[in-house]
């Protein structure tokens, strides 16, 4: 009873995780039409801000997180305006190898600035212990995730479905010519959706960096997880993405709990079946 208890929260944390960081990517697939493999590398720099801040200024786990979002937001912005855009409405064979691309240049980057070495995050104190709840004691670090996981999808969705920004970004999406016809400036929405997403892919990077160390390699490594989510969960959904990341999640975690030696089979062949049975994904577009 306790392991499945155990492994039922680390499903849970590790699902969430999933779903903070790869949420952006399905925006940008679902809402901008823009196939970015290089999510994983914004996800990654942000790791990367949040350990250098902390192990070198001494910067707290809150501040760490703030500088690795609007650090990594800031640098996004400019391959926004200087390279993304250039790609909006091109056929997904260009963006895929500009995308990838860029992964690539990141992870030689980072290899040849900071080394091969897996880079930690000081947790705080109130992370690092256990939270009692009678019958048995959660890692707080593990609430924390999930807590992370259910706020994000909180706000993005109000953001999307109940604010004026929201509906320019649907009418952006659905009729570009229109939108800016009638006075919306597309190039703005694209730009502040982009920098959304790619803050959510820091966040959860950091956050998540217990449950997906942050090195060198990770863009590569979880590029195919974090595509995976969004195919499964449907692009743009949030409803969607999150029921995606709950079920690989729980699935990869029980199987690694239960039997290691298969590696991420049951995984892959959870993703095989769904998408089988559901072709556009276990939500597909939000409208």
């Amino acid at each position: 009873m306790q392991t499945m208890f155990s492994i039922a929260i680390d499903a849970l944390a590790y699902g969430m995780v999933l779903f903070v960081i790869s949420i952006g990517l399905s925006v940008t697939m679902g809402l901008m039409r823009v196939v970015n493999l290089a999510h994983g590398a914004f996800a990654m720099i942000g790791g990367y801000f949040a350990s250098y801040a902390a192990q070198h200024f001494g910067i707290g786990y809150v501040g760490a997180i703030f500088v690795a979002v609007i650090g990594t937001v800031i640098i996004a912005i400019p391959l926004e305006r200087l390279l993304y855009r250039r790609i909006y409405g091109s056929p997904q064979l260009t963006q895929v190898l500009m995308t990838i691309g860029i992964t690539f240049c990141v992870i030689g980057i980072a290899n040849y600035a900071f080394g091969p070495t897996l880079k930690t995050i000081p947790l705080p104190d109130q992370l690092k212990g256990s939270v009692d709840i009678g019958f048995r004691s959660i890692g707080a670090h593990r609430i924390f995730a999930i807590v992370c996981g259910l706020a994000v999808a909180g706000a993005l969705w109000f953001l999307i479905e109940r604010t004026a920004f929201g509906v320019k970004l649907r009418a952006s999406v659905d009729n570009a010519a229109m939108a800016a016809a009638l006075g919306v400036r597309t190039e703005v929405v694209y730009a502040i959706s982009f920098a959304v997403a790619i803050g959510l892919a820091a966040f959860g990077g950091v956050v998540g960096a217990e449950l997906m160390p942050v090195e060198p390699y990770y863009a590569l490594r979880y590029m195919v997880t974090f595509l995976v989510v969004v195919s499964v969960g449907g692009a743009g959904s949030i409803p969607g993405a999150l029921a995606a990341c709950l079920l690989l999640g729980g699935i990869d975690t029980t199987g690694r709990y239960l039997a290691p030696e298969y590696g991420e089979f049951f995984f892959y062949l959870a993703v095989i079946v769904v998408v089988t049975l559901f072709p556009r994904g276990l939500a597909g577009r939000l409208k």
